[in-house]
């Protein structure tokens, strides 16, 4: 009984894959010959803690008793493992004998031999998710995350530099107040639509403008970039492909604050320590990656792969013939459902992947089929193994597809500042008219609800359909294309001039 009163106990998580843990870290000292002992599935990360632990420890003249320190970290049947459980196992040993107590608090920091607390990638990702599992959660952080963890919707946090500063946190309340700052966040500029805050970066790094001419294409980009939709570029090389598509992440619609924070968990659980940002992300492996870089696994952790970290973002396949025929088969999921679903033997891990796909590829071989000057050296069997690489399923999911030529132009035409203009005020429309998803992203129940056409526009549609062989897949896709064209003029209802335009970017 003299034992249990002296148990001090405070909270943590753990990773399981993409998913939180809750972990209940207690410790005790026992009559027994001196020694320090962590329990319960602990990996070796955590083994490895004890001496940094005790350094800490001594580094603000903490007594180690003439006892045994037994640390128990429960449920004892789920394995643990990270550096950021440190901190809390130093303090339940260091208010061993303080009245001040910490249960009610999920603790995390990784520890320095000095005792400065410092940040590891895994703690956002794990806030987030117990924030996504509880209505209202207190933590405590190193000072170098607290401004990324203060975005987490129901989540009261506080940051400590170093242990001292954590144990005064818990041992003197009016220090609990003072940690508790306002920190000021910069995302560039938002705009509030139903009550939800946007956020969009008015810096464009990368201008359409240095691309000379093409106006077909910029209006291609355009239409794309207003509701996220897939697209294939096709064209000689040279001819302004993958200067397009890298232009295009400027000019994509706002993001919310729950979007933003989404994508950065994947990054983080890749180990990827961004900042938060208002620029959605743009992916672009080389077309000699691996299976399992590009949709996430691994034989211990199911990491997340490209698809996964393209999420509200572009993933960008640049020679997109070249690339594994597993790979190019395998897109057909994440497109199509917009989620990756990773089996294993003990679990089964899902990554969302709303991104907008966009390919670039040469008509054939040598790239020059299309080409005014340079005569193509292809004979017509290369080129029918060219572009039989990939499948007709995938291109059915490809929303819009172009076929650029060269380039004799000097005119800049549009800018991005003026097509992001088109794009916001297309967003905006969107929103007000209640849709959660974007055009591209519509659900086949939201695509009747929102992508309503005029009688013209219903005749055209269903005459394209039997002359062209559209799939039942093949006409949504048109009317979503559709619906975003509108969009741009702020018309309600999809008229005829919507489908034909949409009808002229399908691949045939």
């Amino acid at each position: 009984m003299s034992i249990l009163k002296k148990v001090k106990s405070s909270l943590c998580a753990t990773l399981n894959y993409n998913k939180a843990n809750s972990v209940q870290v207690e410790s005790t000292f026992v009559r027994a010959l001196p020694g320090f002992s962590i329990v319960g599935m602990a990996h070796q990360s955590i083994q490895e803690s004890k001496d940094r632990i005790k350094s800490a420890l001594l580094s603000i003249d903490f007594k180690f008793p003439a006892q045994k320190i037994t640390v128990s970290l429960s449920p004892s049947d789920l394995k643990k493992e990270g550096s950021h459980f440190d901190l809390v196992i130093a303090l339940v040993i260091a208010l061993q004998n303080e009245q001040a107590t910490c249960e009610d608090f999920y603790v995390f920091g990784e520890l320095g031999l000095d005792g400065k607390v410092k940040k590891t990638t895994t703690i956002f990702p794990i806030i987030l998710s117990l924030a996504s599992q509880n209505e209202k959660i207190k933590v405590v952080v190193p000072k170098d995350s607290l401004s990324k963890i203060r975005q987490i919707p129901n989540v009261e946090s506080y940051g400590v530099g170093t242990l001292s500063e954590a144990i005064a946190f818990f041992t003197n309340p009016t220090c609990r107040q003072a940690k508790d700052e306002t920190i000021d966040f910069n995302f560039g500029k938002s705009i509030i639509i139903n009550n939800q805050e946007y956020f969009y970066n008015p810096i464009f790094e990368l201008d359409f403008k240095e691309i000379k001419g093409q106006a077909r294409a910029k209006r291609a980009m355009l239409i794309s970039a207003v509701g996220m939709h897939n697209i294939l570029l096709e064209g000689s090389p040279g001819c302004g492909k993958s200067m397009s598509i890298k232009r295009l992440r400027h000019i994509l619609p706002p993001m919310s604050i729950s979007e933003m924070l989404q994508s950065n968990a994947y990054k983080s659980l890749n180990e990827e320590d961004e900042d938060l940002s208002s620029t959605r992300a743009f992916r672009s492996p080389h077309h000699t990656s691996s299976k399992p870089s590009i949709f996430g696994g691994g034989s211990s952790h199911a990491m997340a792969g490209e698809c996964a970290l393209a999420h509200n973002g572009i993933l960008f396949f640049d020679e997109f013939p070249h690339f594994s025929k597993m790979i190019l088969e395998s897109l057909r999921e994440p497109l199509e459902d917009h989620k990756v679903l990773i089996s294993r033997v003990q679990s089964k891990v899902s990554y969302e992947t709303k991104f907008l796909f966009a390919a670039a590829q040469n008509p054939c071989p040598c790239g020059n089929l299309l080409s005014n000057s340079h005569e193509c050296r292809c004979s017509d069997l290369e080129i029918s193994r060219y572009k039989n690489r990939i499948s007709e399923p995938l291109l059915d999911r490809i929303d819009m597809y172009l076929q650029m030529s060269e380039e004799t132009s000097h005119e800049e035409g549009l800018c991005s500042s003026e097509m992001f203009e088109q794009v916001l005020k297309a967003f905006v429309f969107q929103k007000e008219r209640g849709q959660e998803s974007l055009n591209g992203k519509l659900s086949e129940e939201e695509t009747s609800k929102y992508c309503l056409c005029d009688n013209q526009a219903k005749e055209t549609l269903h005459v394209a359909s039997a002359k062209f062989g559209l799939s039942h897949r093949g006409i949504n896709k048109t009317l979503r294309v559709a619906r975003s064209i509108a969009d741009l003029t702020c018309e309600p209802t999809i008229k005829k001039e919507h489908i034909l335009e949409a009808l002229s970017f399908r691949r045939r």
